[in-house]
């Protein structure tokens, strides 16, 4: 039975009780290896592997901390000025940060493999073309990105099938970095990106919408009013697409058997998506969508796809290490090492997950005869019907094996 010792190489001697036994609280983990107080022995994923076997997962002094001081005034604000400070510290003027693990496409959202052996790039333009299928894309259309990041998909739409295309983000080098790309498709006529607050989109009429993964950042309190707003800029007829992570479902709000998501969301919430307190369960999503006159189409899970696209981000986040660490410190290269590596794990047993939404206006003439024949849900037979799956990397090994290992504590 593994220990706590054998992964962690204390520093500090003032903390060598606190890892003396079977477990340490994850929450202490945390903190003690971002400030430098501990150290990781051997393979940092393997530690991930085996996290439920040495770790506890309560709520520590920081937690409580954190809880009142910084989640509270976030999630009861949510104040234009105050989402506009957070995102901003968190994605404007590192766009080599995101670089260094997202790679070339620089899209950070899910990406969909269709087989097993695909690179990261293969699946993200994968999950563009999905996309395009999934909302029925047709030339000269009108699309519009709520949180483009950094243009990939406004861009790609626009070169690819030539739609009119308009990306919102209020993140400075997110826009200037998705212009450029649209300078460089030659595609500047048809697309632009847009520095703005979502709140500020000007009221006008679109054919297809799509919002990736920015919806968690709207907050509890606004999601129904941006749900609204939606509804308001689509057309008649029009396609809205939303991907979203989503959090398991839980019987009981604090504590119980899956409390290791909820020390890791806290993290999350803390130091990579601060605000994004609207990552709530997929159940939550419909029935807001829905209250806002939406009829839902298709609801697709793609957790497993979100746990590979980061396993990927962690190989590239790892091969760019030295870089981060001179640039940036330390600290800032394994507050991205956690983030990547536990998701990783998290995505991949069901704790969060993401998922791809269908629907239009729930009206009585909308043309659902349209639906018919069409692609629903992401497919690709030969993958459904091959058994043998490829393991390229040491993460996609250990996901397998920590998959396996919560197997055998189901059947227990």
């Amino acid at each position: 039975m593994p220990k706590i010792s054998d992964y962690v190489e204390v520093k500090n001697p003032k903390l060598k009780k606190r890892y003396s036994g079977q477990k340490a609280e994850a929450g202490h983990w945390v903190e003690d290896y971002l400030k430098g107080d501990i150290d990781m022995k051997g393979d940092f994923m393997e530690f991930i592997n085996n996290i439920k076997e040495v770790c506890k997962f309560g709520f520590v002094s920081h937690h409580y901390k954190f809880f009142i001081t910084e989640f509270l005034p976030e999630i009861m604000s949510h104040s234009q000025k105050m989402d506009e400070a957070t995102i901003k510290s968190h994605y404007d003027d590192q766009n080599d940060i995101f670089r260094w693990f997202l790679g070339p496409r620089m899209v950070y959202t899910s990406g969909y493999y269709k087989t097993e052996d695909e690179t990261l790039e293969q699946a993200q333009d994968n999950k563009l073309d999905l996309i395009a299928q999934k909302m029925q894309l047709k030339e000269g259309e009108s699309l519009l990105d709520i949180g483009c990041g950094w243009g990939t998909l406004v861009a790609h739409m626009a070169k690819n099938y030539n739609m009119d295309t308009t990306g919102v983000t209020i993140a400075p080098a997110g826009a200037d970095w998705g212009n450029n790309l649209i300078k460089e498709n030659g595609t500047q006529d048809q697309a632009r990106i847009l520095l703005m607050d979502y709140r500020d989109i000007p009221k006008k009429k679109y054919n297809k919408i799509s919002c990736l993964e920015m919806a968690e950042h709207v907050g509890v309190k606004y999601f129904q009013t941006f749900m609204e707003q939606i509804y308001d800029m689509l057309e008649d007829d029009g396609i809205f697409y939303l991907q979203i992570a989503a959090l398991r479902e839980r019987k009981s709000l604090l504590y119980g058997p899956d409390q290791e998501t909820i020390v890791w969301g806290l993290f999350m919430n803390e130091y990579i998506f601060p605000g994004a307190d609207a990552s709530m369960p997929v159940s939550w999503d419909l029935r807001k969508i829905e209250k806002a006159g939406f009829e839902i189409h298709t609801v697709e899970n793609v957790g497993i796809h979100y746990s590979k696209t980061i396993a990927a981000w962690y190989d590239n986040w790892m091969s760019n290490k030295d870089k981060v660490i001179a640039k940036y410190g330390e600290m800032q290269f394994r507050m991205y090492q956690v983030f990547l590596g536990w998701s990783v794990r998290i995505a991949a047993i069901g704790g969060s997950s993401a998922y791809q939404i269908i629907c239009h206006k729930n009206q009585n003439n909308v043309p659902r005869n349209r639906y018919i024949g069409k692609m629903a849900l992401g497919e690709n037979k030969k993958f459904a019907n091959s058994s043998s799956v490829s393991s390229n990397t040491t993460t996609d090994k250990v996901m397998e094996e920590y998959l396996t290992k919560e197997k055998k504590i189901m059947v227990k």
